[in-house]
């Protein structure tokens, strides 16, 4: 019978820890590295079924797509009733989940006294941005977590720096608490097998597919716990009317919870331009210097020729900001640079993507252009056909061909050949070669 293992967790100071141990079929999953999740607080006085909270988050997922069950000492009943709403909406959502148990020895109801504080997971980008300015009332902890996007790997602490500079400074100048949280997770789990065996049911990579929502909102109950946190909320990424195979959603992150604490899906009522205008007015109200970061190439700005960096750049100019007065270059040539680098499917797009060109396209339509580099390319992009250019986007041959190699290879061949494997592991765990 497929299973998975979680057993001594222990909360050393501001570490968490635990053991995960798969049955042998699901082996291939896990790395064998331990859970480990770094706070900027002490978590010792969490109670045991919180700590199993952030694992259970990660490893459920997997256990589901091979109809595994998971067995835990201990957990927090109210999240085990979460598990349960946010497997229904994953298995209905991917049809290749096939569900599974959690199996406890005890559920806890602990006490905890609401303190009416709130949390936001907060990168600095367009959609965290709009949920802060919608709920700056409330003063929300800005929460940042490495782990995903900027891995564990020491290659990435440059870029995790300058994250946590950028979000303690924007926190600063609000009167803001922040929290950090650095996790292994996505190398705890071996994100690269997962991703060589499931990428051809998704859009994206595994996380972005399938783990994150649930798992970067269970990373948070030990600290939610500590910080007295009642309302978490995470930014949406899509809309109403985007209906993709994403693994953060109103269906999932509204289930989230666990004692004390529940979870909220933001602004998915607003498009991304939308938030754009969010943004806008709170620029012109209450902070005209604001920089946005975006970037898919760097951490220490915006570097305004990637797919993202011109796309938020037209988007603020769409919303009536100028580009270079908020983290971006740009000049009216760059539409040229944009058209181009579209036609000939140089940027990797997913139909997340080609739907956010559809929404630029859509108040293109209701915008009276600046020059005649904007005109010629809002006239181009009202007529373009955008699922031509994510259809050209193919991932390179050479990584589909890895990811079918590790997916059929028996434990044994694949454990040989894993050290050649993950040097395209990190390309793969970001999804690049799939978005």
């Amino acid at each position: 019978m497929s299973s998975i293992t979680i057993d001594r967790i222990t909360a050393d100071g501001t570490t968490l820890e635990c053991a995960v141990s798969p049955s042998r079929d699901l082996d291939r999953f896990f790395t064998g590295e331990p859970f480990r999740t770094d706070y900027d607080r002490s978590i010792e006085s969490v109670p045991d079924g919180l700590l199993a909270v952030p694992v259970l988050a990660q490893v459920c997922p997997v256990a589901w797509a091979n109809g595994a069950d998971v067995y835990v000492e201990e957990v927090d009943a109210t999240f085990a009733r979460a598990l349960e709403d946010v497997g229904r909406s994953l298995c209905s959502l991917h049809d290749f989940l096939e569900g599974g148990r959690l199996y406890a020895s005890r559920t806890i109801d602990p006490e905890r006294d609401e303190r009416g504080a709130s949390g936001l997971l907060f990168t600095g980008g367009v959609d965290s941005t709009c949920s802060y300015v919608r709920h700056r009332e409330a003063s929300p902890t800005l929460v940042s977590i490495r782990g995903w996007t900027i891995t564990p790997d020491p290659a990435d602490d440059e870029d995790w720096d300058h994250l946590r500079r950028r979000v303690s400074s924007f926190a600063g100048e609000r009167g803001l608490e922040t929290a950090f949280l650095e996790t292994n997770a996505l190398s705890a789990l071996d994100h690269a097998m997962l991703l060589a065996h499931y990428k051809r049911h998704v859009d994206g990579a595994w996380y972005s597919s399938v783990g994150h929502g649930l798992g970067l909102l269970g990373l948070c109950a030990p600290m939610a716990y500590v910080r007295g946190i009642d309302d978490l909320y995470v930014a949406a990424t899509h809309w109403e009317g985007i209906d993709l195979e994403w693994g953060s959603r109103p269906d999932i992150d509204e289930h989230v919870r666990w004692t004390g604490t529940r979870c909220h899906h933001d602004a998915y009522e607003l498009t991304r331009q939308e938030r754009l205008d969010v943004i806008a007015e709170y620029v012109e109200r209450e902070a005209p210097t604001l920089e946005l970061q975006t970037c898919n190439e760097r951490m220490d700005g915006n570097c305004g020729e990637c797919e993202k960096c011109y796309r938020t750049a037209v988007g603020l100019r769409l919303s009536g900001l100028e580009p270079t007065a908020h983290g971006y270059p740009f000049s009216p040539s760059a539409y040229r640079e944009i058209r181009r680098s579209l036609e000939r499917g140089e940027w990797v797009l997913g139909q997340d993507e080609r739907y956010m060109w559809a929404d630029i396209r859509d108040r293109v339509r209701e915008t009276e252009p600046d020059g005649p580099e904007e005109r010629a390319f809002f006239e181009w992009l009202g007529t373009v056909d955008l699922d031509e250019l994510v259809s050209e986007a193919e991932p390179p041959l050479t990584h589909r061909l890895l990811r079918a190699g590790a997916r059929n290879a028996p434990n044994r061949v694949y454990n040989a050949a894993y050290p050649a494997w993950k040097t395209v592991k990190s390309g793969l765990q970001r999804g690049r070669f799939g978005r």
